[in-house]
């Protein structure tokens, strides 16, 4: 794995508790960064245990409450890692959610709701709160997460599809926005990743063994490749990079 030098960063962390999320904390830290990880407030305990470790590399760690649904509570979880740490450098968009199985016409509309909030409304909301106080410096990055799905489609995952296709444009339009202040925005498509999340959805053998077929690399992702690949669009080695949407997929839209 490539080493990454963050030291004197300031990074916020959506999604931070669990999956991708919470491998691009442990990097960071261990990058020298001082981190903010934010999530639903069951998620503390174990990430910190889980985190802790980390920073004796030199990073600093902090946990805030956030739900990104409401855009109050993430206003205050920005100036939460403003007042803890002075600044705001990085801020990786990683909280998010799924839900599939259910063709369009059937689909609820108490989900599709559901899964918009937390994974399209959310990453505006903390763009804007971010880039308000990135602004004030004329510096900063942005990375969102958004899926392979945010180019191509599944059947039965209408919700998703849409809401990582917006994030994708959504990332697109903000990078426009803000290249003349400073502030490069990009996002990551990746692959299937063994997180919890698909975890749960693959722990059917077979279905498991179908999804991994669909990777020409042969396996599932892992989330410490993902935190890699976020790492460098927040670096100084992506300089000159902003409006992208990469993909990290083993070859999966390739086909």
């Amino acid at each position: 794995m490539i080493r990454h030098d963050f030291s004197g960063k300031v990074a916020l962390i959506t999604g931070g508790a669990s999956g991708i999320g919470l491998a691009t904390a442990r990097l960071f830290l261990e990058a020298g960064a001082r981190v903010m990880v934010a999530d639903l407030p069951h998620g503390s305990e174990a990430a910190m245990a889980a985190l802790t470790p980390s920073a004796t590399g030199g990073g600093e760690l902090a946990f805030v409450a956030v739900d990104v649904t409401d855009p109050v509570s993430v206003s205050a979880m920005v100036q939460a890692c403003v007042r803890r740490f002075g600044v705001l450098d990085i801020a990786v968009n990683s909280a998010g959610i799924a839900h599939g199985g259910i063709p369009t016409a059937s689909y609820p509309l108490a989900e599709w709701k559901r899964v918009l909030d937390v994974n399209l409304n959310g990453v505006f909301y903390c763009m804007q709160a971010q880039l308000q106080v990135m602004l004030g410096r004329r510096q900063g990055a942005i990375v969102n997460l958004a899926s392979i799905l945010g180019g191509v489609a599944t059947a039965g995952t209408p919700a998703y599809n849409a809401s990582k296709h917006a994030v994708v444009g959504l990332t697109r339009s903000a990078a426009l926005d803000h290249a003349a202040d400073g502030i490069r925005i990009n996002c990551v498509g990746p692959g299937y990743i063994e997180t919890p999340m698909i975890q749960r959805a693959t722990s059917d053998p077979q279905r498991q063994a179908r999804i991994t077929s669909l990777h020409p690399i042969g396996r599932l992702g892992q989330a410490p490749e993902m935190a890699q690949v976020i790492a460098f669009l927040a670096s100084d080695a992506a300089s000159f990079v902003t409006g992208a949407y990469y993909l990290a997929d083993g070859g999966y839209t390739a086909q």
